[in-house]
């Protein structure tokens, strides 16, 4: 028995490594035919997008590891199952629980390296990649860290923690130094982009700070000059997807102090905890494919339908993460909704088969 398992997990786990080989390579392909439109922008070339996907890389296989656990599963188990090895195991005494618990096993191993990966490695290099392109295609200096983005014009010293939508800044502090001493604070809720050179300050409080006093104003809004584009913005500020799952808890509860919304990023906490969940709910989806064999069904349709739910299964998560922030909805449940949905369908599927 401990050689079948040994040999189930072995072919799993290589599939599913197959499987991210060839899901990253269309991946970069296609992520490559859309920054050559940046080409040439500022001093981003051939070496810098090359550079660039290189360091994306991690975060692809991270987010890429359910949906190639699905695909090596239902190609590797598919391939045993018409060769009749699945017959074999079974004639040899092993029960479909024992088959599920060696292909669940092989989940424990994929969920370890996505982990090791997308934790260890992903958010530095997402970082770098970020800040590479960012610095390759404006000559703005910046400084990127898990509270937002420091970038510094002339006298002024500008922080941005947020950016929740294209062209859109939020939680914006601008400070001006003269003679390395504070002159002006100022901080706006939201900064929108007119055109170029102008951006409008919504919600600004504003300190004046000299020798003998300090001027405090409160404005709805103000016309903010700068050079700053909207562009270096949306690319250098870290969203909660590429933060550490640590360091993303401790960002909520920063917010959370500050009296600040952080339905996002709790969102994104909740989905970080229960992925390696969507990992074991994809191979259980493989299973009904190829242990209960129906001799009406070819292992071409059982893998295209197999295909096709992990497909919803990551448009409905998807989904259900937008309708927990727009409608309020616990996030824990909206984040564990999707997978055990998936899961007990799956359950439910074996045994009707068996």
């Amino acid at each position: 028995m401990k050689v079948l398992t040994r040999y189930i997990v072995w072919e799993i786990v290589k599939g599913a490594l197959l499987a991210q080989l060839l899901l990253n390579t269309l991946f970069t392909l296609v992520t490559f035919s859309d920054e050559l439109k940046d080409l040439g922008v500022g001093h981003y070339g051939l070496k810098e997008i090359g550079l660039f996907l290189l360091l994306i890389t991690p975060r692809t296989f991270y987010e890429l590891m359910p949906s190639a656990a699905l695909l090596g599963s239902l190609f590797v188990v598919g391939a045993m199952a018409n060769n009749r090895e699945i017959i074999a195991m079974r004639a040899a005494g092993c029960s479909i629980f024992w088959i599920i618990r060696s292909i669940m096993l092989a989940g424990v191993f994929l969920v370890f390296i996505g982990l090791l990966v997308g934790e260890m490695i992903a958010p530095e290099s997402e970082q770098k990649a970020q800040i590479l392109r960012a610095e390759a295609q404006n000559t703005k200096p910046v400084a990127s860290t898990p509270y937002g983005m420091w970038l510094r014009e002339g006298d002024f010293f500008i922080n941005v923690a947020q950016v929740p939508e294209e062209h859109v800044l939020a939680d914006v502090s601008i400070y001006q130094l003269s003679d390395q001493r504070l002159v002006l604070w100022k901080q706006a809720k939201k900064a929108v982009f007119l055109n170029e050179g102008q951006w409008r300050l919504e919600q600004v409080v504003q300190s004046e700070i000299t020798d003998k006093i300090v001027l405090a104003e409160q404005k709805d809004t103000e016309i903010w000059q700068t050079a700053i584009e909207p562009g270096l913005m949306d690319s250098v500020v870290i969203t909660a997807e590429e933060m550490p799952i640590v360091e993303l808890y401790k960002y909520i509860q920063f917010l959370r102090e500050n009296n600040q919304n952080a339905k996002t990023f709790e969102q994104a906490f909740w989905g970080r905890v229960f992925n390696p969940l969507a990992t074991f709910a994809m191979l259980m989806v493989s299973i009904p494919f190829v242990v209960g064999i129906r001799r009406g069904v070819s292992a071409g349709a059982r893998i295209m339908m197999g295909v096709i739910i992990g497909l919803m299964f990551n448009i409905v998560d998807r989904i259900s993460g937008h309708l927990g922030l727009v409608y309020g909805f616990n996030p824990v449940l909206m984040a564990l909704l999707p997978s055990m949905l998936v899961f007990l369908g799956a359950v439910y599927a074996i045994r009707r088969a068996e």
